[in-house]
């Protein structure tokens, strides 16, 4: 009878070894599993058959001088559409956009000493003032800058009574009162003369006021004055006389 306790006993030692053994092994594992779930570890608890989400680095040894990117298949860039914009060494601008051209100044009339003004102008604004004095030096045509329509008038007198070709105004000439001042230039001079207001471009009742007093064109600043050597030009030769 002892000896078959004794052998009980053996065996209950085995089997609670067994088992202890076992749970170690287990909680051991669980363990294991819980310290590869987070931020660190993006594969997550699910072994080897799970996907990565990490980046792969680039496969550069691609057929054709191709890369692979996350699977995307990109070619080399090709920067040759730097050179499109180019011709000669002169820049045409940016790709996509029309180029801008600017007129080509033109020719300057013959140059006389006793040359008539046939243009005046109505411009206090020293910028616009020095703009055209040296656009119509280039040009050699004489413009005289005017206060009233009494100082016009008077050198109209001294130019014989020669009507004038061009009369220029800075809408926003305030002594000059361009607004009541045109309906009287066009009544006394006709039709032989042209009248050209200039102004801001964001002025668009003032526009619209001009033209109704009768200004023959009313530009923007910044076209007037990339206009402004045809404008002095045109208007400053003299008068072929009718054949």
């Amino acid at each position: 009878m002892w000896v078959r306790d004794a052998k009980c006993y053996v065996q209950g030692q085995h089997e609670t070894k067994e088992k202890s053994v076992v749970i170690g092994i287990k909680h051991r594992t669980e363990k294991e599993n819980n310290m590869n779930v987070g931020p660190g570890h993006p594969s997550g608890g699910g072994g080897r058959s799970r996907r990565r989400r990490g980046r792969r680095p680039p496969n550069r040894g691609g057929a054709g001088g191709r890369q692979q990117h996350s699977g995307i298949f990109t070619a080399p860039m090709d920067h040759n559409y730097r050179n499109a914009g180019q011709n000669n060494g002169q820049r045409r601008g940016r790709p996509g956009f029309a180029p801008s051209y600017s007129p080509v100044d033109p020719e300057p009339l013959p140059r006389k000493e006793d040359a008539t003004s046939r243009i005046f102008a109505f411009v206090d604004d020293l910028f616009f003032q020095a703009k055209i004095q040296e656009t119509a030096r280039k040009l050699n045509v004489k413009v005289e800058f005017v206060k009233n329509e009494k100082d016009m008038m008077d050198h109209v007198k001294q130019n014989g009574e020669e009507r004038p070709s061009l009369i220029i105004f800075d809408m926003n000439n305030a002594n000059a009162k361009p607004l009541s001042l045109i309906p009287k230039l066009k009544s006394k001079l006709k039709k032989g003369t042209s009248i050209i207001g200039f102004l801001s471009h964001v002025q668009g009742d003032l526009k619209q006021k001009a033209h109704e007093v009768g200004c023959d064109m009313v530009l923007p600043r910044s076209a007037f004055s990339q206009n402004l050597p045809q404008l002095l030009r045109r208007h400053g030769a003299e008068e072929e006389p009718a054949g």
